[in-house]
């Protein structure tokens, strides 16, 4: 297979592989955005245990994307690190916060307040951060002989800021739909009252950035605008996504509103992916420029395809195990 063949299924693998972790580990970063707003002690008991069999085997597609893209993508890694360190760098904390919280604040007593504050403290900045790095890849980066040539802080701008204030609004929504869907009584009334308000807020951030993004970059508005009829279907299928969470939530459907949320970060994903391809790294590097040699791709792959199969399949078999609601008094720990 030629570079253009096996830099295209790359690109495939590792976007799936990107979509997995934001979805899987989403719903508990927005549980601990939504932590502080908890009725009580006990509520947050309930939230924990709703993800704690899972939430540890989610990051698995964190690694596999960093560690592909590495290896199917060495430029990116070259030029886009640099760009991110700060912001790259945050998240990792704030993700390390986010565990260390997650698994000591149920042996915890006098302390426990402390851990609260980590686990929705690291949740809320490693949320802003993948926001803050997605909307830096919108915005470009500036390159010089194939090395990044800006400052530490070009990736914290105001429009940057924005998206990640979006990413933390979507994924609390997120989490406050798996809430819905894993908890009963008042735990679960809660969230049916806070989802519909979450769901305004990513609206209008959604909004915001999509009527931004062309001044920041006129390609993405030629993109969209020149592939009118077939583009759009995909902010269109975000909306509808959106208006089939709202009238499930109003008819207090139990998972219908999570599997709403899901689509409507895959389709707005999507539309994403289709304003920047084939550019790795915006404005000037496609997939093929960054590209490791095809014997390194196709190495690497044959190896990818008999890992992916067993992440899928442990993680199938986890939710599985552990469907259904959690109550009171009830949880893996």
């Amino acid at each position: 297979m030629d570079t253009y063949v096996l830099s295209t299924i790359w690109a495939v693998i590792i976007a799936f592989s990107i979509i997995m972790y934001v979805l899987l580990d989403g719903f508990v970063l927005g549980m601990g955005i939504l932590f502080p707003l908890a009725p009580d002690e006990e509520s947050r008991d309930v939230m924990m245990n709703t993800g704690a069999p899972i939430w540890d085997g989610n990051e698995t597609w964190l690694v596999l994307a960093g560690t592909t893209l590495l290896g199917a993508f060495p430029l990116v890694y070259t030029i886009i690190l640099p760009a991110l360190y700060i912001g790259v760098f945050l998240m990792v904390a704030a993700l390390i916060f986010r565990g260390v919280a997650f698994e000591l604040r149920f042996k915890s007593h006098r302390s426990r307040k402390w851990w609260n504050l980590a686990f929705a403290g690291g949740s809320a900045v490693a949320a802003f951060a993948q926001g803050a790095v997605v909307g830096a890849y919108i915005l470009g980066f500036e390159t010089q002989s194939r090395t990044f040539a800006g400052g530490p802080f070009d990736w914290l701008t105001p429009f940057t800021v924005m998206t990640g204030l979006g990413m933390m609004a979507g994924l609390a929504l997120l989490g406050a739909t798996w809430i819905i869907m894993k908890t009963e009584g008042a735990v679960q009334e809660w969230a049916y009252r806070l989802a519909p308000k979450l769901l305004a807020g990513v609206l209008v951030v959604f909004a915001i950035v999509s009527l931004w993004t062309p001044y920041v970059d006129p390609s993405v508005w030629d993109r969209w605008f020149s592939n009118i009829g077939v583009i759009w279907i995909l902010p269109a299928l975000a909306l509808l996504s959106a208006a089939l969470l709202f009238w499930s939530v109003r008819q207090r459907r139990d998972r219908l509103p999570f599997l709403a949320t899901l689509s409507m970060f895959i389709f707005t994903y999507l539309g994403l992916l289709v304003s920047r391809w084939p550019y790795v790294v915006p404005p000037n590097h496609t997939l093929w420029d960054a590209a490791a040699s095809p014997s390194s791709q196709l190495f690497l792959l044959i190896g990818t395809l008999f890992v992916i199969p067993i992440i899928l399949g442990y993680t199938a078999w986890a939710y599985w195990v552990f469907r259904g609601k959690v109550r009171p008094g009830e949880g893996y720990h």
